[in-house]
């Protein structure tokens, strides 16, 4: 694991640097998706293009937030569709390096970032979009037959931090429940499964 820095400013490297990689890792998994976009995903409701469109929603919110601004400042600007039809890789990738420029520099600050359920320290905000990108990396390395392998070193450090959290997450409704057939046994299957997703899963190709 990344090695923990009892300092401030120290925290703020390690944790950018964690941001950074997961960050990158959803980059080169977007880069490496096919044409077609309409194929299911291990997220019930998302096909592979709403799945790519919600984490480059986060990557917009992103600089705003680390910015100060409200969501009520944001308003809907950055609602509906955001990929385009042109080149939804392009905006992706500009969307991911946008956030991750605003994020070296307003992180090493700290602060408060404005949530849907109140204020937040950035660097909780940072964490959340580290499960993020990893996660739906997943995902969509899953959905279009890419490299599934995760970093162990990511695995470890959202494992430790999702810990406390996965109740929380569920009882809102951000993860589903756990399935009870999917077998763990090792960091990156137990961690798929605290998310709510089977490791195993595959795309049934009659709905390709």
């Amino acid at each position: 694991m990344i090695s923990t820095i009892h300092n401030k400013g120290g925290r703020a490297v390690a944790l950018e640097t964690t941001y950074r990689r997961s960050v990158e890792f959803w980059k080169g998994t977007v880069q490496g998706t096919p044409g077609d976009w309409s194929g299911p995903t291990p997220c019930t409701d998302w096909d592979v293009r709403a799945l790519v469109n919600h984490v480059v929603g986060e990557d917009r919110w992103t600089k705003p937030l680390v910015d100060g601004m409200t969501i009520a400042e944001v308003g809907d600007t950055l609602d509906g569709d955001l990929l385009g039809e042109e080149d939804p890789k392009g905006v992706a990738r500009a969307a991911a390096d946008e956030a991750l420029t605003a994020v070296a520099e307003r992180l090493p600050a700290g602060g408060k970032v404005h949530l849907s359920y109140g204020e937040e320290d950035i660097e909780e905000y940072i964490r959340q979009l580290v499960a993020d990108h990893l996660i739906h990396g997943w995902d969509l390395a899953m959905a279009t037959g890419q490299h599934r392998t995760l970093d162990p070193e990511l695995v470890a450090e959202v494992a430790a931090w999702f810990r406390d959290r996965e109740d929380i997450y569920r009882s809102s409704g951000s993860i589903a429940e756990r399935p009870t057939s999917a077998k763990g046994g090792d960091p990156q299957a137990d961690l798929l499964i605290a998310f709510g997703r089977n490791p195993d899963w595959a795309p049934n190709p009659r709905t390709r």
